[in-house]
């Protein structure tokens, strides 16, 4: 869905303001101070590929998904309409590294973590969930009710990730945890049998178990991590931008908007039980 709303006069006022000096100089954010890479539109970034419920069909321009849709709800917000918001792709790792960004921001379940404070920015966080082990039928973690009967297993999960972090420091496997470029290299090693369980984040496992793995279940969630996970939108080190991306997301939180898209688009992600 393509989400329109009204912006407030007093944001409407500053974007417009910010409208008018971008156009005083050329296309780069670099060069006009803006942020914006490119004058006039928001470049919003997201993975290669980018999954459900994330983002249906890999199609971020849709608007359907819950991370396509709380872009477009930002953009809104900011005073950009959806024909001027641009996508593009990158992996998770060029996008939490240090250095300029071809992207104003991006989103594509970035954990905030004080490590990563160092090398970028994170707006404000729009949604918070925690991680779980899923596994398939007939594996030796089918039936597993305990992080003890985990650590003896093969256990997966993508480079990276809070999910990867939470598995080597939280299940500490015996044989260590096998890393993964995707979560989709993660999920077919598991349907083939090369892991015994992947841990991924609890929208992701609903999504997983439903509709892509052929007798999937969710083990549980991890202990250390049902706190909640904070995702927000990555920015260029000292963006120009944070601070207004982090009160576009507020003034959504405020106003329900982010609990009405995580209904619709995570609506399958209820409970899940914690092991011990």
């Amino acid at each position: 869905m393509h989400l329109r709303r009204t912006v407030l006069t007093t944001a409407a006022t500053a974007v417009a303001a910010l409208a008018l000096s971008a156009c005083s100089g050329d296309a780069q954010g670099a060069a006009t101070g803006t942020g914006h890479v490119t004058e006039g539109k928001l470049t919003v970034a997201t993975g290669q590929p980018a999954y459900s419920p994330w983002v249906e069909g890999d199609d971020p321009a849709s608007g359907e998904g819950f991370e396509a849709a709380v872009a477009y709800a930002v953009a809104a917000e900011m005073g950009f309409a959806p024909e001027d918001v641009e996508w593009v792709r990158t992996t998770f790792e060029e996008a939490i590294a240090p250095g300029p960004k071809d992207f104003d921001l991006n989103l594509q379940q970035f954990s905030v973590t004080e490590d990563r404070r160092q090398a970028v920015d994170f707006s404000s966080p729009y949604y918070e969930t925690t991680q779980v082990v899923v596994t398939v039928e007939g594996s030796p973690a089918a039936g597993v009710t305990t992080l003890a009967g985990l650590q003896p297993l093969l256990v997966g999960a993508q480079t990276g990730t809070t999910s990867l972090q939470a598995a080597q420091e939280i299940i500490a496997p015996e044989r260590g945890v096998q890393v993964f470029n995707t979560n989709d290299d993660a999920k077919l090693a598991l349907q083939n049998g090369t892991v015994d369980a992947i841990v991924v984040d609890l929208p992701t496992a609903f999504y997983l178990t439903a509709a892509e793995l052929d007798g999937g279940a969710i083990v549980g969630q991890l202990p250390g991590s049902t706190g909640g996970d904070e995702l927000a939108f990555v920015l260029e080190k000292d963006s120009p931008l944070t601070a207004e991306v982090s009160a576009a997301v507020d003034a959504l939180r405020e106003d329900g908007t982010l609990d009405e898209l995580a209904a619709t688009w995570l609506g399958g992600a209820g409970q899940a039980p914690v092991l011990q």
